[in-house]
This record gives C-alpha cells, sequence and structure tokens, in this order.
C-alpha cells in the first residue's frame, strides 16, 4: 500500500508543478507577434451597451459589447451628444501612430485605452486618434 500512495503523491507533486508553472509562465496570447489581434483580448469592453445610447467618453474605453454581442463605440458626430454605434471591424490593441497597412478602415484600442482608427493618408496607414 506504501507503493499506492507513493504513486499518488508523486502524480499530485507533478500535478501542483504543472499548475504552479502556469502562474508564473506567460500566457501564450503574449507570444503573439501583434499582442492582440481580436476584440475578445481587448481590455475595458463594456457589456450590456444599448445601441444608440448616450455615452461619456469618445477618447478612452469607448468600446462596448450589445446584448446580442455587436460591437459598439462611443462617438461623437458634429453638434450631437456622444452616443454608441455600430462598430467598424476592430483589430484589437495597436500602437498610435504604428503602421496599419491591411486594416484600413478599422479601429482598435492603444494600451492605454486610447480609441483608435487606421487612416491613410501621403501613401501610408497608420493608427490615429479615433475621436480627432
Amino acid at each position: 500500500m506504501a507503493l499506492c500512495e507513493s504513486g499518488a503523491m508523486r502524480v499530485g507533486f507533478a500535478i501542483a508543478a504543472v499548475l504552479a508553472a502556469g502562474l508564473v509562465w506567460p500566457p501564450l496570447a503574449s507570444a503573439q507577434p501583434n499582442g492582440c489581434d481580436a476584440p475578445s483580448c481587448v481590455p475595458g469592453i463594456t457589456p450590456g451597451v444599448v445601441l444608440g445610447a448616450p455615452c461619456a467618453d469618445t477618447a478612452y474605453y469607448v468600446f462596448g459589447t450589445t446584448s446580442w454581442g455587436r460591437l459598439v463605440f462611443c462617438g461623437s458626430p458634429r453638434r450631437y451628444e456622444p452616443r454608441y454605434f455600430r462598430s467598424p471591424s476592430m483589430w484589437g490593441v495597436k500602437d498610435e501612430g504604428a503602421s496599419c497597412t491591411g486594416y484600413e478602415n478599422g479601429v482598435a484600442q492603444a494600451r492605454d485605452g486610447l480609441f483608435l482608427s487606421c487612416v491613410s493618408a501621403d501613401g501610408s496607414s497608420r493608427w490615429v486618434r479615433g475621436d480627432a
């Protein structure tokens, strides 16, 4: 019986070692070259937003999802109060000023929560402030 208990202890130690390693190693998502290329990995997305409802901030953490899963953003059309609109294609977390070739007319969020939009000008495409 001591042999069975010893084997069970080894399995228990092996499981504990694997679990502890998972706490130390970074998640696999950080190994992606761009870090985050989808809305699912973007922090600060507000759930339960109502399309067309008023919103407060058009610069930082502007994204939300409706009850049926549609991605929306807080924007302010000229002379109107900010409200939630359907979002263009969202490409995760990006760096302001970085190239966005291939993501034209899309949106993203900077690491600090800033709303970004991919804009083509002067022969290149760059991530710029989306609230400008």
